[in-house]
């Protein structure tokens, strides 16, 4: 398997800027401040672990016109100078006293002034990587500034994927694709879920993904009764059906989905319930154009469930947005009424609850196209691999 290219060129960036200049401008922003992983590497390209520790802050501010400005601990400053930002302002962090708050206070002080407001992290599945307290000395230094919320900017120019973002997620699919095709084969009744998800994860970090930041998995008799979980010791048996669903990425991107695996065979309501299940994802992919909204997926999926007896979901959606985060906006649900352009990729993820404490779930990720969209996974089989 070829892997896909990694980084992206400067004109990536500089049309993402641009991107957001044009909805901050609709907004009436004089700039944005971004301090979250995920924006932060879709601002300025910059890819690190040392995310893991909360010591110190990071910040780039993107002004209504012209290039970002990084504002960074000192030991970020090499790395930052490496990405296509131009303007990287360091102070010698960990200082709790003054950790960047009087460099991002110039910065945003120095912006043109047309509206006096600036966006940050405040809202809706957005989250300020710095200290709240920080914020408010940020706040009370500037003079004729309000901070308001920036997420609807974030969020709108990050919902349409270009072909390049698109390629990496498609890859990452492509690659979790094949591991769970291959699963099969490397499991046996009496091993852990545990286990089960160590040889999965060892494969896909063999075949090329990057990391594998999430996995859940669940195993019961005949379904299960949650999706969220670790893995954990509990031995699978035959008569258990076994759920994994993977969060892997490649240069950043995501892909999520699951599988279901039947130990022994499937009685008869588990299989009609996997394949009314099956059929609702089938209902979903149909469903995924242009023009329709993330509530009109949630219609098409849940009519089917409805009319094959599901008598619960508590997952509360039929799945979601996808990039460089395992969720992202928007929700197939009732009242979003988010309409689907070319571009945006989604997962398409049915459930239902068939019995008391069994659930059933699937998932597929696909990108919204001219047409039928097109699916990103390779499909899951109609009959549940059996073990």
């Amino acid at each position: 398997m070829n892997a896909a290219a990694r980084g992206f060129p400067r004109d990536e960036f500089e049309s993402r800027c641009a991107h957001l200049q044009k909805i901050m401008a609709a907004y009436e922003l004089d700039g944005l401040l971004v301090t979250a992983p995920p924006n932060f590497r879709y601002i300025t390209g910059f890819d690190t672990e040392f995310w893991e520790s909360p010591t110190r802050p990071w910040f780039v501010v993107i002004p209504a016109d012209g290039l970002p400005v990084a504002i960074v601990p000192e030991l970020g400053g090499p790395a930052l100078s490496r990405t296509w930002i131009d303007d990287v302002r360091v102070w010698p962090a960990p200082r709790p006293e003054d950790d960047g708050v009087t460099l991002l206070t110039e910065a945003l002080s120095a912006l043109p002034k047309r509206f006096g407001r600036v966006g940050a992290e405040l809202g809706r599945e957005q989250v300020l990587r710095m200290p709240a307290i920080d914020l408010d000395r940020v706040r009370q230094n500037l003079a004729g500034t309000e901070i308001v919320d920036g997420s609807p900017v974030l969020w709108q120019a990050r919902l349409v994927k270009s072909e390049a973002e698109i390629e990496r997620i498609a890859h990452v699919c492509d690659l979790a694709s094949v591991g769970f095709e291959s699963l099969e084969s490397k499991l046996t009744a009496g091993i852990s879920v545990r286990e089960a998800c160590r040889r999965f994860r060892i494969d896909l970090l063999e075949r090329g993904a990057d990391a594998v930041p999430f996995m859940a998995a669940a195993a019961g008799p005949g379904g299960y009764d949650e999706i969220i979980s670790a893995p954990g010791d509990r031995p699978i048996e035959n008569g258990d059906i076994l759920i994994i669903d993977t969060g892997a990425t490649y240069d950043g991107y995501f892909c999520d989905f699951d599988r279901n695996f039947a130990f022994g065979g499937l009685d008869d309501s588990a299989r009609r319930a996997h394949e009314i299940v099956w059929e609702a994802t089938e209902a979903g992919i149909a469903a995924a154009r242009p023009g329709a909204t993330a509530a009109d997926l949630w219609r098409a999926m849940n009519a089917v469930l409805e009319k094959g007896g599901a008598i619960g979901n508590n997952v509360g959606r039929l799945g979601h947005g996808l990039g460089l985060q395992l969720t992202e906006p928007p929700s197939n649900r009732p009242g979003d009424e988010t309409k689907l352009v070319p571009g945006m990729v989604m997962t398409i993820e049915p459930g239902m609850e068939y019995a008391p404490g069994k659930m059933i779930v699937h998932e597929e990720n696909l990108v919204i196209r001219e047409g039928p969209a097109q699916l990103l996974t390779r499909r899951a089989p109609r009959a549940m691999w059996t073990v």
